[in-house]
This record gives C-alpha cells, sequence and structure tokens, in this order.
C-alpha cells in the first residue's frame, strides 16, 4: 500500500490524519493519503508568490521543452510516487481501482492528458489567439503595429479543487505552469493519482517542484484553497455553480447539458445520425459535462428514443479490466441508489416514459459498489420536470419540442450540436448566448477540437489585458 503525503511547495508532509483509498470493487486499501487542513494551507500561500518568480527564471519555450518531456515520462515512466513509484500499468489499475472507470477509459484519458502535453505550444498559440508568449512572461510588449500591450497576471498561482469522477478535467489546469504560474491543487478524494503523477512528471522533467502545492483533504481544505487564491477553479453541481455565480475569483465548472437539436429540415433522416447521438450519450460512460443529456426534435421524438434505447439499453455493466466494458461503477455507497430514486420520481409524470425500461433493470448493485446503465427517457413536453436533468452515467432525455421554440426552451448548454442546413436558424444558434461551444452539423457533442476551449478560457481567466504606455526616451 502506498502512503501519499501533502506537497506543500514541493515539500512532503507526512500528516497525522490520513484517508484510505479503497478499491470499489473488493474493497482493499490501495493507498493511505495525508490530509491536509485549512490552517496548513492558509499558512502555504503566503508564499504563493514564488512561484511566479521561480517560473520566470525559465523562459515559456524552455518550460514548453520540459512539457514535452513531462509527457513521455507520465506515460511511459515509472516515476516516484509517495514512498514507493508507479509504473504506466499500475497507474491505469490504480486510478480504475479508485474512480470505477474501466481500465481501458482510465488509458484514454491518459492518451488525451499526454495530447495536451505534447502540443502545449499550439494549445498556448490558440488560447491567447496568436499572441507572443513573451508579453504574458514579461506582462507588456509592442504589437506589430507599433501599440504597447500588456496583459497582468492575477494570480501568482491558481488553485483548483479537483472532483474524483471525471480525469479528464485536468487538461483544463496543465496549461498553467506554461503560463509560468504556479499550482495549488485539491486532488479528488478518489483520483489523487493524476495530479501526484503530473506532479512527478513534471518534476521528473526539469520543473521546480517548488511552484506545486498538492492538499488531499476535505471540505475544509477545498474551502481553503478557494480562499485564499486569488484565482481558483472548482468542478461540482448545480448548486456548486450557483454559490459562486458572479464571483470573478472563482470559475466554477458543473453539469453541461449538453444537447443535440435536429432541425426540421433534417429530422426526417433522423437514422442517420443515431450513431452520433449514441456515441455522444454513452462515450467515458457518460461522465463528462460534454456528454449529451438531451436530444431534441419536433417530431419523429418516440422512433429516436425507441433506436437509442436498442443500442444502449442492452448494456451491462462488466469487470473493470474487461477491454469491453462500458460503465464506471459509482463507488460511494448509495450516490447510484438516490440517482435512481430522483429517476424514478420524474417517470411519474404524465408525459414522460422510460423508453429502455423493456432492457432490464438499470439500478444494478454489487457488494460494495452500484452501476447504472444506459438511460433514454422520452418527454413529450420541455416542460418536463426531467426534459433538462443531467446525470453521471449515459443518460438522455429525448425531448419533443417545435422548432421554434427550441432555443428559448434549452437551457444553459456547454455543447450544442445543431444539425440543420438552414442559414436562418445557423445564425440564431450563433446568437445565443446561453450555448458555450457550438458545432453546427452532424458532430458528436463529444468531439473536441482542442485549439479551441469548450468551457471558457483560461487566459481571460488568469490575465487581465490592460492599457499600458511607454515614454518615447524609455
Amino acid at each position: 500500500m502506498l502512503n501519499i503525503p501533502v506537497i506543500r511547495w514541493g515539500q512532503e508532509y507526512e500528516s497525522l490524519e490520513t484517508e484510505e483509498v479503497l478499491h470499489f470493487y473488493t474493497g482493499e486499501s490501495i493507498a493511505s493519503v495525508s490530509q491536509a487542513n485549512g490552517g496548513i494551507i492558509q499558512r502555504d500561500m503566503r508564499e504563493a508568490h514564488k512561484a511566479r518568480e521561480i517560473l520566470r527564471q525559465f523562459s515559456i519555450d524552455q518550460i514548453l521543452e520540459m512539457i514535452k518531456k513531462a509527457a513521455d515520462l507520465y506515460v511511459n515512466g515509472t516515476l516516484p510516487f509517495g514512498d514507493g513509484t508507479q509504473s504506466p500499468a499500475d497507474f491505469i489499475v490504480q486510478q480504475s481501482a479508485s474512480t470505477g472507470l474501466p481500465e481501458h477509459m482510465v488509458e484514454l484519458n491518459m492518451t488525451k492528458n499526454a495530447f495536451v502535453l505534447n502540443n502545449m505550444n499550439q494549445i498556448l498559440d490558440a488560447l491567447t489567439r496568436g499572441l507572443d508568449l513573451n508579453i504574458l512572461s514579461n506582462g507588456w510588449g509592442v504589437e506589430d503595429r507599433g501599440v504597447p500591450i500588456s496583459y497582468q497576471p492575477q494570480s501568482p498561482v491558481l488553485g483548483a479543487v479537483l472532483p474524483s469522477n471525471s480525469p479528464g478535467v485536468h487538461t483544463l489546469w496543465l496549461p498553467v505552469i506554461p503560463l509560468q504560474l504556479g499550482l495549488v491543487l485539491k486532488p479528488g478524494p478518489q483520483e489523487p493519482w493524476t495530479p501526484y503523477r503530473m506532479y512527478a512528471a513534471y518534476s521528473e522533467a526539469g520543473i521546480p517542484k517548488e511552484v506545486w502545492s498538492l492538499y488531499p483533504g476535505g471540505a475544509e481544505a477545498g474551502a481553503a484553497v478557494l480562499s485564499a487564491c486569488d484565482r481558483a477553479m472548482i468542478f461540482g453541481g448545480t448548486a456548486t455553480v450557483e454559490q459562486y455565480k458572479g464571483n470573478h475569483r472563482v470559475q466554477a465548472h458543473g453539469p453541461g447539458f449538453s444537447k443535440i437539436l435536429l432541425f426540421d429540415d433534417v429530422v426526417d433522416d433522423w437514422e442517420q445520425y443515431i450513431d452520433l447521438i449514441a456515441e455522444s450519450i454513452y462515450i467515458n460512460s457518460g461522465r463528462g459535462c460534454i456528454n449529451c443529456s438531451g436530444v431534441w426534435a419536433s417530431r419523429h421524438t418516440e422512433e429516436i428514443a425507441q433506436a437509442l434505447s436498442e443500442r444502449l439499453g442492452p448494456i451491462e455493466a462488466k469487470p473493470p479490466e474487461d477491454p469491453e466494458a462500458g460503465l464506471a461503477a459509482f463507488t460511494v455507497p448509495g450516490i447510484a441508489t438516490a440517482v435512481w430514486g430522483m429517476i424514478e420520481e420524474d417517470l411519474k409524470e404524465d408525459g414522460v416514459t422510460h423508453s429502455t425500461a423493456d432492457y432490464g433493470d438499470r439500478l444494478v448493485e454489487r457488494e460494495l459498489c452500484a452501476y447504472l446503465r444506459p438511460t433514454i427517457v422520452h418527454c413529450e413536453s420541455p416542460d418536463n420536470a426531467i426534459a433538462l436533468k443531467e446525470y453521471m452515467f449515459p443518460f438522455s432525455t429525448v425531448v419533443k419540442c417545435p422548432q421554434d421554440q427550441m432555443l428559448s426552451k434549452i437551457g444553459p448548454t456547454l455543447v450544442c450540436s445543431g444539425i440543420t442546413t438552414n442559414e436562418s436558424i445557423i445564425q440564431q444558434l450563433s446568437d445565443a448566448t446561453h450555448i458555450d461551444r457550438l458545432n453546427i452539423g452532424a458532430m458528436p457533442t463529444t468531439k473536441l477540437n482542442w485549439l479551441q476551449p469548450h468551457e471558457g478560457s483560461i487566459i481571460d481567466f488568469l490575465f487581465r489585458s490592460r492599457a499600458y504606455q511607454v515614454a518615447d526616451q524609455a
């Protein structure tokens, strides 16, 4: 069993208080993790300014070269980990064992993270819209047209309270160190693996350990990270997002409520889109905010729901090492049962039909965990309560809604795939401020272009553009 310490600006700290990370299927202990408290975090943040000072000893180009080395070490290296070491195979088994993700999905997320690291220079070029990165490093520079410009960092570090359910979210904080800002991370209770492995890979690649802090812990630790850092992000449900709404210091990432809209000019050909809709719902066990949770059309909705049920309904829960396993387990006791209870309550409403009901029970309970099998629900109206719900497994509603009401009824939407060739509707989609990432045409909601952020811009969040003038003699 591994003993995983708190990391305080690169220094290991073993706490008297520890929490065990357990294997979701067998119950055996995988690791003992030291717990940080709020007092330690608040005290350590007095030294946060040093992180940027340390990183500015290197050019951004030098850091990007080290990041590429870190990518190879992350994927292929046997790295220091707590009081032991961790091979890539160890990482895959350990992350699967604690998060409930099938092992091949862990490997896929590992590949995504490595892609971001290997292509960090292009990603930063895209995120900054081609800005000379030396301007971010120096704080100012001169455009080609001879006008001084300035970008001022709003914090020497980024804090992040990370979840346990979706390892893919780590791509959001990976660009931070190349921007010469430190990282203050509170890992998810079941997913310490990615932050600690990244820390080890970055350190082995030559990036100073002193720009990292890792604070496993409970709610107190998360609150301390958010309050002590001038820029921080948190992941959670709708209540979490609402709590930080309007707080410019905290970027809250919640449910995506991502959707596919089939408009009237294409809906009669709905059968040719079923595969991409099913992929959007099911891939990565439906755990991502970019997974589709709603399919909207004005007609053929019953047939669409039935066709999706035929594809997804028969899928069974399989052990995590099975290469065909497509469902992640719910590892926290009682969560899956509670989620299914909420769905069952909504299914009682008139106009709501459980389309996957003929394919067996959706809730599958094991001794130490539970699964929820893919669930498709048909709604006769967008006013049905379940029409705008989202859950952390392959779940989607199919909603019957007149075309002219769709954009006013769909609500906040992280990713929208609007399938249409109608230029007027495309313009309406482009103008819709409640849609973040917009796909025009037949594209899964889960198809990302890494050169475009799908949830806010980390550059706009971390840096402030300001007026800057320099006297001629300077």
